[in-house]
């Protein structure tokens, strides 16, 4: 039994034909021109130094301005504009109220949870204009 299924078996109809491969012709006409093929910027010798990329080497560009930008969040949210208080000193203190029960986390209802999304949203918005601005004019994309 397990020889039968060894034995190599030709398909019924297939038997002794061979199935040529199908060859594409280049179609031409006098009314278009003749058709280049792009070529792979990843397969092209030493494009990128032999390594197969789809980013550029340095693609973070990471650059410390504007961390130093996000520093300079601290100075609008200290200015005390909420009931004589500033947004960093409610958040601040609101860490140290959660804090003091620490094995129990905040409640759902705790200011603790305005004062994290908004501080942070107002950090992120910084980082993230003052990303666009600090890029934008050291590769000059706002020239006219």
């Amino acid at each position: 039994m397990a020889a039968t299924f060894a034995a190599p078996s030709t398909v019924i109809g297939l038997g002794g034909s061979s199935v040529s491969p199908i060859k594409a012709k280049a179609l031409s006409s006098s009314f278009i021109k003749p058709t280049l093929r792009a070529k792979n910027p990843l397969r092209v010798a030493g494009a990128s130094g032999g390594r197969f990329t789809c980013f550029e080497r340095n693609w973070l560009r990471r650059d410390l301005n504007v961390v130093v930008l996000a520093i300079g969040w601290l100075a609008p949210s200290s200015i005390p504009a909420i009931d004589g208080k500033s947004l960093t000193g409610l958040f601040f203190e609101s860490i140290g109220t959660e804090l003091a029960h620490f094995p129990t986390p905040p409640a759902l209802t705790s200011q603790f949870w305005l004062w994290l999304i908004t501080w942070h949203l107002g950090l992120f918005i910084c980082l993230t204009f003052g990303q666009i601005g600090f890029k934008g004019r050291t590769e000059d994309y706002f020239q006219k």
